[in-house]
């Protein structure tokens, strides 16, 4: 009898998990269709009625994350200053946060920044939003977060790789690529931090024969 109440107990749980964040009313489902197109007036106008602000959609994704996808600042900020999750993760583990860090959208990481994102949250790859900021290039992404004191900048994802490590494995070796390597180095970066099979980035740096990133690693100290 007891396993049958738990069973039902959870139950009702996904149930009214699912409820809650699925769209239920127009104003929902207006919300999230005006954030994903970043319509600040319908969102301002949404807003004074004091909206359920982390109703999700089909991907679990919120207005705000819906705002962020689109890169539109206006909206997000007033969802946030509304009171927005900016840790709020979809079903593929990306947030508002880590999204605008991963794809160089300065300005909303900034507003999430400061109205508190977790660095302790992670992507599906068990990285930080820094990890891949460095990876695809987003130079002024990449020094804003280096600029957090306390930002986990050594941190290793579930490949085995930090910042410094991906910027050398999967970049081409560009100069966009090495003056990122240089910030990193820079800010303090760990250079010796190997990967899951223990090379580290200056033995792949010479692997790739790029010439530059090894002299920067050199210079910081790093180890084959």
């Amino acid at each position: 009898m007891k396993k049958l109440i738990l069973y039902a107990f959870s139950l009702l749980t996904i149930v009214t998990n699912v409820a809650c964040n699925m769209p239920q009313t127009e104003t929902d489902k207006e919300l999230l269709l005006a954030a994903k197109s970043g319509d600040s007036k319908t969102v301002t106008r949404l807003l004074s009625a004091n909206p359920a602000l982390e109703i999700r959609d089909e991907n679990r994704r919120t207005p705000l994350m819906l705002a962020t996808l689109g890169n539109h600042v206006e909206v997000a900020r007033l969802l946030i200053e509304k009171g927005a999750d900016v840790n709020a993760q979809d079903d593929i583990q990306d947030s508002p946060f880590l999204y605008a860090g991963a794809s160089g959208f300065v300005d909303i990481a900034r507003i999430c920044i400061s109205h508190g994102a977790d660095f302790k949250i992670y992507n599906r790859f068990g990285g930080t939003a820094l990890i891949p900021a460095a990876e695809k290039g987003h130079s002024g992404m990449v020094e804003e977060l280096l600029k957090i004191k306390g930002f986990p900048k050594d941190h290793v994802n579930r490949l085995g790789w930090t910042a410094v490590l991906e910027t050398v494995i999967l970049t081409n070796g560009s100069a966009k690529f090495v003056g990122i390597l240089k910030m990193l180095v820079d800010a303090g970066c760990n250079v010796n931090i190997p990967d899951a099979d223990g090379v580290t980035a200056l033995t792949h740096a010479r692997r790739k024969k790029y010439g530059q990133m090894v002299d920067i690693l050199d210079k910081a100290g790093a180890k084959e």
